[in-house]
């Protein structure tokens, strides 16, 4: 969930990081005393997020700034629609731009590709969901920003569930000379009940293994199409399926359709483009 104290953590150390001594800039061309109306405008189509993060970057630079956001997150929106109109002193306007900006860019960007992402999969009952190749310290926005676009989050970090991947399992096995199957059981019986266990699988021939050991969630990676629909059948409802691994807005149709529950893409949040957002400033008359 992305609260007030992330949005004020962040985006306060982003303004610091922009003008860490003010914006000279503006103090030596704009007067004091002037103001400005500024409106955020797309420049093309898309889903919008990060308003609560955009009136943050405005207000966290001058408290006296006032935003109206004329959309809320999830809206689609058309290019040439204003999104939101910030009035206040100009040199601060000025100030927080880039940041308001650079936020709900990005934001906006990544509520635009999963949305994108969910269209496609609309006809099926397979949830997008994220990973954690989040952008450092932006986990939270970038989280926020598929929610918005109608994707769902995965685990948010290492200590909310146990997913163990080949790595773990390698080391796992090697170190205690069990079979998978009972390796995962001992790991079983020391987690909470109400902590998920999620294991990722590379072969077929790997899933009946893992479900002996009473998983929550089977994730099939880099499974061919033909594969996920063999997994499916052979996971039969025991656990929850998911799909990962090269999953691209030209692949998810037909992963979807192979009857997974869960399709995870790291591209979300790692290979996105930012939106084309502009802010355009009309000073007031003195």
């Amino acid at each position: 969930m992305l609260t007030r104290q992330t949005i004020d953590h962040v985006v306060g150390a982003a303004l610091v990081e922009d003008a860490p001594w003010g914006d000279l800039t503006s103090e030596l061309l704009i007067p004091e005393t002037a103001y400005a109306t500024a409106r955020l405008s797309a420049r093309e189509p898309g889903t919008f997020s990060g308003g609560a993060v955009f009136a943050a970057a405005m207000t966290l630079t001058d408290p006296s700034i006032r935003v109206e956001l004329a959309v809320a997150d999830g809206d689609a929106f058309e290019a040439g629609d204003t999104l939101a109109t910030v009035t206040g002193p100009a040199r601060f306007v000025l100030q927080g731009e880039r940041v308001a900006l650079n936020f709900v860019q990005r934001m906006s960007g990544i509520a635009t590709l999963t949305s994108a992402f969910v269209r496609e999969v609309a006809h099926t009952s397979a949830r997008i969901v994220d990973t954690r190749k989040t952008t450092p310290g932006l986990r939270a926005f970038e989280r926020h920003a598929v929610r918005s676009g109608g994707g769902y989050n995965h685990r948010y970090s290492l200590s909310d569930a146990v997913m163990a991947k080949d790595n773990h399992l390698a080391v796992l096995t090697a170190q205690t000379g069990l079979s998978v199957t009972d390796a995962l059981r001992a790991v079983r019986s020391r987690m909470s009940h109400t902590t998920h266990l999620e294991v990722e699988v590379d072969r077929i021939d790997q899933i009946e293994p893992v479900l002996a050991a009473g998983v929550d969630t089977i994730m099939l990676d880099n499974f061919t199409l033909d594969q996920l629909r063999e997994g499916v059948a052979i996971v039969g409802g025991r656990a929850i399926v998911e799909a990962s691994g090269n999953v691209t807005l030209s692949t998810v149709r037909e992963i979807a359709e192979t009857g997974v529950d869960v399709i995870s893409s790291g591209a979300l949040t790692h290979s996105v483009r930012s939106l084309d957002l502009g802010l355009d400033v009309v000073v007031d008359a003195p």
